[in-house]
């Protein structure tokens, strides 16, 4: 199992990266952070169609939706 390095030890080793090991990092970063968030949503998505296939919710148009909020 891998053990967690305390946020202050990370940041003191990305310190002492190359700037352009931390362009590397950064970009790395950022598309896991994208791939998790897509993966993120597609399984919310898939739990809305779930609900909604066993009737826990319905769809609604937007003009009601709104009324609902601001009521």
């Amino acid at each position: 199992m891998q053990q967690r390095q305390p946020f202050s030890e990370v940041l003191e080793a990305i310190d002492a990266l190359s700037l352009e090991e931390q362009e590397v990092l950064l970009d790395i970063v950022e598309r896991r952070i994208n791939e998790r968030t897509r993966r993120q949503l597609a399984g919310d998505i898939q739990q809305a169609r779930t609900e909604f296939a066993q009737g826990q919710c319905q769809a609604t148009s937007v003009e009601s939706l709104r009324a609902d909020i601001l009521s």
